[in-house]
C-alpha cells in the first residue's frame, strides 16, 4: 500500500531533491549545524517535498485522466519510473487517501518549519500556492516554467533561513537564479519534452509544444550553460574559502551532468534523450551536496 503513496509523491525523486536544501545550508553556513537542527531539517525537508509532489498529482488529476484516455503514458525516467505513476489517475489510490497523505506531510512540514524558523512557514505556504498556480497554468501559458523554478527553489531558500536568519539579499538572488536555471533547463523542459505527445493530447501549453523541439533544445542548452557559469559564483556565499579546486570541480559537474546531455538533446531531439537529461540533472543536487560536504570536512 505504501508503494502507491510513494508513487504519488515520487519519493525517489523527492529524496534526490532534498540534497539541494542540504547543499544550500552547507554553502551558507560553511559547516554542519548541530545534530538536532540537522535531524529536524531533514524531516521537514522530506515532509515538504513529499507533500508538494503529492499536491502536483492532486491538482493535475483531471488532466492526468485525460492523458490516460489515450494509448497510455510513457514509462517516465529512471529516477521515478514506475508502473504506479499517477496512481490517482490510474485509480489505484483514492482521492481521499491522496489528500490525507498530502495533509499529513504538509502539517509536519509546517510544524518543522515553525520550530526551525517561523519565517520558513511562509515559504512552505508559498510553495503550495505556487504549485497550484503551476498546475492551473498547464493549458494557459508556457510561462508556467518560471513558476516551476520558483517552486523548486522554495526548499533551498528555506534551508538558508535555517542557518542564516538574515541572509544577504543579493547573494540570495544569486542562488535563486542558479536554482531556477537548473530547474527550467534540467527538469521542467526535459519533462515536458518527454511528455510531448500526452501534453499535445490535452492541449497543454509547454515550451516544446509552443516553440518546437529545436528552439526548446536551444533554451535548454542556454539555461544549463548559464547554470554551470552561475555555479562558479556561488563560493561568494560561503564563509569558507573554497578556492580554485572547488571551482574546477563544480564546473566539471555542470559540464558532464548538464551541458553535454543538453547538447546531445539539442542534436538528436529524441524524447528518450530528454529523459536521460532529466535523470542526470536530477542527480546534480546530490553531487553538489557531496562536493560541498568534502570541502567542509577537509
Amino acid at each position: 500500500m505504501l508503494k502507491r503513496f510513494f508513487a504519488l509523491s515520487r519519493t525517489t525523486h523527492g529524496i534526490l531533491d532534498v540534497a539541494m536544501p542540504g547543499f544550500s545550508a552547507l554553502l551558507w553556513l560553511g559547516k554542519f549545524p548541530d545534530l538536532s537542527t540537522l535531524l529536524l531539517s531533514l524531516l521537514t525537508a522530506f515532509a515538504g517535498y513529499t507533500a508538494i509532489y503529492a499536491l502536483n498529482d492532486l491538482m493535475g488529476l483531471q488532466t492526468d485522466r485525460e492523458k490516460f484516455s489515450g494509448p497510455g503514458i510513457n514509462e517516465g525516467y529512471s529516477v521515478e519510473a514506475s508502473a504506479m505513476r499517477y496512481p490517482l489517475a490510474q485509480n489505484i489510490l483514492s482521492l481521499r487517501a491522496g489528500w490525507g497523505w498530502f495533509a499529513f506531510w504538509y502539517v509536519i512540514a509546517l510544524i518543522g518549519s515553525y520550530l526551525l524558523n517561523p519565517v520558513i512557514v511562509f515559504i512552505v505556504l508559498a510553495a503550495a500556492i505556487l504549485e497550484i498556480i503551476y498546475c492551473r497554468l498547464l493549458k494557459v501559458t508556457y510561462w508556467r516554467t518560471l513558476v516551476s523554478g520558483l517552486v523548486k527553489s522554495c526548499g533551498p531558500v528555506a534551508a538558508v533561513f535555517v542557518v542564516q536568519p538574515n541572509p544577504s539579499l543579493p547573494l540570495l538572488l544569486l542562488m535563486l537564479l542558479w536554482l531556477m536555471l537548473w530547474e527550467i533547463g534540467g527538469q521542467n523542459i526535459p519533462a515536458d519534452w518527454n511528455d510531448v505527445e500526452e501534453d499535445r493530447r490535452v492541449g497543454a501549453k509547454t515550451i516544446p509544444l509552443t516553440f518546437g523541439l529545436r528552439t526548446a533544445g536551444l533554451i535548454v542548452v542556454i539555461a544549463l550553460t548559464l547554470t554551470t557559469l552561475v555555479s562558479l559564483f556561488l563560493p561568494l556565499i560561503s564563509p569558507r574559502p573554497l578556492g580554485w579546486p572547488y571551482l574546477l570541480a563544480t564546473g566539471l559537474i555542470g559540464l558532464f551532468l548538464l551541458i553535454l546531455p543538453a547538447i546531445q538533446l539539442y542534436r538528436t531531439r529524441a524524447s528518450r534523450q530528454a529523459a536521460r537529461l532529466f535523470d542526470r540533472a536530477s542527480y546534480y543536487p546530490l553531487v553538489q551536496l557531496t562536493l560541498i560536504t568534502l570541502f567542509v570536512l577537509l
